[in-house]
C-alpha cells in the first residue's frame, strides 16, 4: 500500500507527542508507587471518564463490531450493548463503594472483605491470574487487530507489527505511569474519534457505496439494519437479545464491564479526587462508550458488505495475508484502504491511538497487581517505593512480550471475545453480591473462579458432546453450574471473621438487608455498627434513568442515520426527559 509523505509525517508526529508526554511526567510518576499506579489519587472526573472510554476504544473494537455486524447485523451488538446495565450499576452504586474502601488495587479488597489464609491466597492468585494470564489474553486480542491492520495497510509480517506497535507504548507506559496513561488517553480519544468519524463519512460516500441512502437500500445491507433482532427468528432473538439482557450482563466478568466494577475501571475510580468524581467519571464513560462511539464503526461495517460481501472476496483482495488471519473482522481494515492521502494518516494514527490507549492501561493495571498484590504482599512486604515502581516498570515489559507472543497464534477478535466471556461466566453475581451479603466469603470466589474456568476448558477442548453445544447455551450452562457451585460453597463454609466484616462494614457503609446477620451479631455483642449511607430507591431510580438516557440516545442517532426522523425525535425527547429527571435525582445522591 502506498502511504504518502504527509501520512508518515502525521504518524511519526503522533508517536513523538505521546513519547514526550511519558518523558514529561516520568519524574513525578517515579516518585512513589501511589503516583505511578494511581496518579496521586487526585485526578478529575472528566479526565478519568475519557481515559476509561479511550481504553475500551481499542484497535480490536472496530474489528469486533465489524465482525458482529457482518454476521449478525446491527442487532448483534446487543452482545456488548447489554453491559450498559452493569455500567450503570457501577456508576450509581459501586463507584462510591470502591472510593470509600481506600484500597490501592481492587485485589486489596479481598483482605479487607475476607479473612484468613484463603483471603491471602485469593489476592495472590488473582494477581497472577488476572494481572498476567487474563490480562495477556486481552492484550493479545488487541494486538491481533494491530497485526491485521499491519498486514493490510503496511504489508508487515505479524511479528514486525507486534514489535513496532509495542515499543513506544511500553516506553511511555513504563516512564509515565498512570498519569502519563491518562493524559495520553485524552489526546488519543480525540484523535480516534476524529479518525473514525472522518473515515465513516468518506467510505459511505465512495462511488461503489453510493452515499448513505443508497447504502441502506442495498439488499445485502437492508437485511442487517434492525436494532432489535427479528421475532420471526426465535433462535437468533434469544441468542442476540434475551440472553445478553437476561443473563450475560450480571453473570459474566468481562474487562471494562465487570459486574460490581473492578479492573482498570476500579483503578480509575480509586485514582479520583473523591466519591463524586468517581461517580461522574464512570457516568461519562458509559455515555460515551455506548451512545457516542458505535455508529461510525457500524456504518463502515455495513459499507464493507457492499465492497467485500463475503470472506472469499476479502481473501481475493488480499492474497498475501496469511490464511489463519482471514475473517469478517478484517472487513474494517480493508475498507480503510480506500482513504485518500492525509485522511489515511489521521485514520492510521487514530488506530494506533486506539491500540496504545488500551495496551498502556492494561500494562499499568496488570503491573499494579504484580507490584502491590504479589510482590509487596508475598515476596517483599518492606519493599521501598522505588522498588515497587521498578517492579511495575519491569512487569510492564514482560506483560507486553507475553501478549505479543500470544497474539501471533490468535485468529479472530470475536473468538477471543467469546473465550473471555466463557472464562468469566457465572462469576459476575459474586462481584455484585459480595458488597451486599455478609455471608459471601473467600471460598465463594475461589469456587466460582475454579468451576467457571474448568467449564470453559471443557466446552472448548472437551468431548464433542460439549464442544458442539452452541456458545450461547454453553454460557447458560456455565452460569447455572457456576452459580450453584459458589452458592453451595458459601452456605457450607464458615463466614468471614466477625471483626473483619465489621471493619469492612464500618468503612464502606453499604446498605441492604444482606448485612442484617452481621448487624445482629454486633448488637448481641453490645456493639453498634455504622449507619448505612445512601438511599437504595434513589440509586435504583438513577440507574434506571441512566440506562434510558444512553439507550435512547444510541437509538436516536441510529434512527437519524436511517432517515426515520420521527422515531429519532421521539427517542431524543425521551433521552432529554430522562436527563432532566436524573438531574433532580442526582441532587439526592449521597457522596
Amino acid at each position: 500500500m502506498n502511504i504518502s509523505t504527509i501520512d508518515w509525517i502525521i504518524i511519526v508526529l503522533f508517536f513523538l507527542v505521546f513519547l514526550a508526554i511519558g518523558l514529561k511526567v516520568s519524574r513525578k510518576a517515579g516518585s512513589s508507587s501511589k503516583e505511578f499506579f494511581l496518579s496521586g489519587r487526585n485526578m478529575p472526573w472528566w479526565l478519568l471518564g475519557v481515559s476509561m472510554v479511550a481504553t475500551t476504544f481499542s484497535a480490536d473494537t472496530p474489528n469486533l463490531v465489524t465482525d458482529i455486524v457482518r454476521q449478525n447485523g446491527v442487532a448483534g451488538n446487543w452482545t456488548w450493548w447489554a453491559f450498559l446495565i452493569t455500567g450503570m450499576l457501577t456508576v450509581f452504586i459501586y463507584a462510591k463503594l470502591w472510593r470509600k474502601s481506600g484500597v490501592l488495587t481492587d485485589l486489596e479488597f479481598y483482605e479487607k472483605r475476607y479473612s484468613g489464609k484463603e483471603a491471602a491466597f485469593l489476592r495472590g492468585f488473582r494477581a497472577i491470574y488476572l494481572g498476567v494470564f487474563f490480562n495477556v489474553m486481552i492484550m493479545a486480542s488487541v494486538s491481533l487487530a494491530a497485526i491485521k491492520i499491519g498486514e493490510v495497510m503496511f504489508g508487515l509480517e505479524p511479528w514486525k507489527t507486534v514489535v513496532y506497535a509495542s515499543v513506544i507504548t511500553v516506553a511511555y507506559s513504563s516512564l509515565g505511569g498512570l498519569r502519563g496513561v491518562i493524559l495520553t488517553d485524552f489526546l488519543q480519544f480525540l484523535v480516534a474519534m476524529v479518525g473514525s468519524v472522518a473515515a465513516a463519512i468518506y467510505i459511505v460516500n465512495l462511488p461503489e457505496v453510493g452515499g448513505l441512502t443508497a447504502l441502506l437500500e442495498k439488499p445485502e445491507v437492508a437485511s442487517k439494519l434492525n436494532l432489535i433482532p427479528s421475532f420471526s427468528n426465535r433462535e437468533l432473538f434469544i441468542t442476540l437479545l434475551v440472553i445478553p439482557l437476561a443473563v450475560q450482563w450480571w453473570s459474566v466478568w468481562y474487562p471494562g464491564a465487570e459486574p460490581g466494577g473492578g479492573g482498570y475501571i476500579a483503578q480509575r475510580m480509586l485514582s479520583s479526587k473523591n466519591e463524586k468524581h468517581a461517580v461522574s467519571a464512570t457516568f461519562l464513560f458509559n455515555i460515551t462508550h455506548y451512545a457516542l462511539r458505535p455508529w461510525p464503526w457500524i456504518l463502515i461495517a455495513l459499507a464493507s458488505l457492499v465492497v467485500y460481501p463475503d470472506l472469499a472476496s476479502i481473501r481475493e483482495a488480499f492474497p498475501s495475508i496469511s490464511e489463519g488471519k482471514i475473517g469478517h473482522d478484517l472487513g474494517y481494515s480493508a475498507m480503510l484502504l480506500t482513504l485518500p492521502k492525509g485522511l489515511l494518516g489521521i485514520v492510521i494514527a487514530s488506530l494506533i491511538a486506539a491500540y496504545m490507549s488500551t495496551i498502556s492501561t492494561h500494562l499499568n493495571w496488570g503491573s499494579s497487581y504484580v507490584a502491590f498484590d504479589f510482590y509487596q504482599r508475598f515476596v517483599k512486604p518492606d519493599a521501598t517505593e522505588k522498588e515497587l515502581v521498578n517492579v511495575g516498570r519491569i512487569s510492564t515489559v514482560v506483560l507486553m512480550v507475553l501478549a505479543g507472543l500470544f497474539a501471533l497464534v490468535l485468529t479472530s477478535a470475536y473468538d477471543a471475545f467469546q473465550i473471555l466471556l466463557s472464562i468469566g461466566a457465572g462469576t459476575g453475581s459474586i462481584f455484585i453480591l459480595r458488597w451486599f451479603w455478609w455471608r459471601i466469603n473467600a471460598y465463594s470466589e475461589i469456587a466460582g473462579m475454579v468451576v467457571s474456568f474448568i467449564l470453559a476448558l471443557l466446552f472448548k477442548f472437551g468431548p464433542e458432546s460439549l464442544t458442539s453445544i452452541p456458545s450461547e447455551y454453553q454460557l447458560l450452562l456455565s452460569v447455572g453450574i457456576t452459580t450453584l457451585a459458589w452458592v453451595s460453597v458459601t452456605l457450607l463454609t464458615k463466614p468471614t471473621d466477625y471483626q473483619t466484616l465489621l471493619q469492612f462494614f464500618n468503612l464502606v457503609k453499604p446498605y441492604g438487608i444482606g448485612w442484617n446477620g452481621l448487624k445482629k451479631q454486633a448488637f448481641d455483642r453490645g456493639e453498634k455498627p455504622a449507619e448505612g449511607t445512601g438511599k437504595f430507591s434513589v440509586d435504583l431510580l438513577a440507574i434506571f434513568l441512566g440506562i434510558i438516557i444512553v439507550y435512547a440516545a444510541l437509538f436516536s442517532v441510529g434512527m437519524f442515520i436511517y432517515g426515520e426522523t420521527l422515531n429519532a425525535v421521539v427517542l431524543l425527547i425521551i433521552a432529554l426527559a430522562a436527563t432532566l429527571l436524573l438531574r433532580n435525582a442526582w441532587k439526592k445522591l449521597s457522596f
